[in-house]
């Protein structure tokens, strides 16, 4: 699988720049091309589709974002159980932190960890996972624990 084959779509962020009603950030993800290896990927080994409790999401930079304001990186999605990666595609950093911002600020207004949800649309079928950790990780490899989403009382 290639990244080229996820179109990543965000909606549900521009409420906490106009101070609009809080709405919780979804990032749709539309899948092309074959699709039997990430269908495999989506399921644990007794052959049930992965829950939100097994599934990891993370972003790496490609560069320092001090260096390059223009900085990319990968969001990867993995399952928490094996580490093994289900997708990854890249996207801009002032992207995915404004996508954070906006996830922190909804579980803050509407008081719950299932900060941001996830949708996988792949043959067509929709799969949702809500979630509330999003790690952040420099180019080094380092946890960005300010660039992080990370509910309260986890200790990582």
């Amino acid at each position: 699988m290639r990244r080229e084959q996820f179109e990543l779509d965000v909606r549900n962020i521009d409420w906490v720049e106009t101070d609009g009603h809080p709405r919780q950030p979804l990032a749709r993800i539309t899948v092309s091309g074959k699709t039997e290896q990430l269908q495999a990927r989506l399921r644990d080994v007794d052959h049930k589709r992965l829950t939100a409790d097994m599934v990891d999401v993370a972003y790496r930079l490609k560069a320092a974002v001090e260096d390059d304001p223009t900085a990319v990186g990968v969001v990867g999605v993995a399952n928490r159980l094996t580490g093994d990666f289900i997708f990854e595609t890249n996207e801009d950093a002032d992207d995915v932190f404004q996508f954070i911002q906006a996830a922190r600020e909804y579980g803050r207004e509407a008081n719950t960890n299932d900060r941001y949800c996830i949708e996988i649309l792949v043959d067509g079928e929709t799969i949702t996972f809500n979630k509330g950790t999003f790690l952040v990780y420099d180019d080094d490899g380092e946890l960005l624990r300010s660039r992080s989403l990370i509910p309260p009382g986890v200790e990582l």
